[in-house]
């Protein structure tokens, strides 16, 4: 019988990397079902089998919540939301078990990020809390430190704690700005970049209040961004359009809007990045 080793695990990851690709350039409506029967199939029976040593066994099960995770983050990204929240509930079960206290928070951002935008501000506290926890913090690389920190600040901002966000804002940006080329950094925060903390940034400024502010971090977003990442530009356009409208810009709003539709036309299956097209409709309509 096979005793699985560190080959398998590579494998496992090399895969997910792959799949959180096609949904960043495509959006989590692609895919999704490979995924799924991927996790249930091969991986299943990966986490049942022998393992050369305890570590190969934990990062066996680092690597099936990375999937896991990735699974919901999809379905999240497809408006299937209850799907999603499974998927995220079995991603941190797992994390646990690997011992791996930044993927445990990596995993709560995004169920924290699926709360705010679901309209449950108060659960998206207490998770995005829960996040930047202990060892989940403090073992994390900055650039992790950055993305759940951000998430974390829309998350105060949202609730009315105002100057604890901005505090929360301006530490994510110096972690972002302290992770460099020369630190490993687990394959799960390629996206997150520059633009990505823009576009968290603007988020959290429009809970805010900040409208002018949010406008120029939503453009330096878009300006900064990587072409890899069309799903999540897509989003950006919507928000960056809302704004505009916001500041009473109907012109730059309806300009916006015409390039984001042409991103989402262009082979972007994602649920999210439609809505903001419906978000636009209804904020149009006298």
């Amino acid at each position: 019988r096979h005793r699985i080793g560190p080959a398998d695990i590579e494998t496992v990851r090399e895969l997910t990397a792959t799949f959180s690709r096609v949904d960043q350039q495509r959006g989590g409506g692609h895919g999704r079902k490979a995924v799924v029967q991927y996790l249930k199939t091969d991986v299943a029976a990966l986490l049942q089998g022998s393992f050369s040593t305890e570590s190969v066994q934990r990062d066996m099960f680092g690597a099936a919540g990375e999937l896991a995770y990735l699974a919901g983050w999809m379905a999240f990204d497809n408006s299937e939301h209850a799907l999603a929240q499974r998927y995220f509930v079995l991603a941190v079960k797992l994390a646990a078990r690997a011992d791996d206290p930044p993927l445990t928070a990596h995993i709560l951002r995004a169920m924290a990020h699926q709360a705010l935008d679901l309209g449950a501000p108060e659960q998206a506290l207490d998770l995005s809390t829960a996040s930047i926890e202990g060892r989940r913090y403090t073992n994390a690389t900055p650039r992790e430190r950055a993305l759940t920190g951000v998430v974390h600040a829309r998350a105060l901002a949202t609730n009315g704690h105002n100057q604890a966000a901005a505090r929360t804002l301006l530490q994510a940006e110096d972690d972002l700005t302290s992770a460099d080329a020369g630190t490993p950094e687990p394959a799960r925060t390629f996206f997150f970049t520059e633009a990505a903390l823009a576009h968290e940034t603007a988020r959290t400024l429009t809970a805010l209040g900040d409208t002018p502010g949010a406008l120029r971090h939503y453009q330096h977003s878009i300006r900064t961004r990587g072409t890899t990442f069309r799903r999540t530009h897509a989003v950006t356009l919507g928000y960056l359009g809302a704004a505009h409208l916001t500041q009473g810009s109907l012109e730059e709003a309806c300009t916006v809007w015409t390039t984001a539709l042409d991103t989402i036309e262009n082979g972007v299956h994602s649920a999210r990045a439609r809505q903001t097209i419906t978000d636009m409709r209804n904020l149009l309509s006298p």
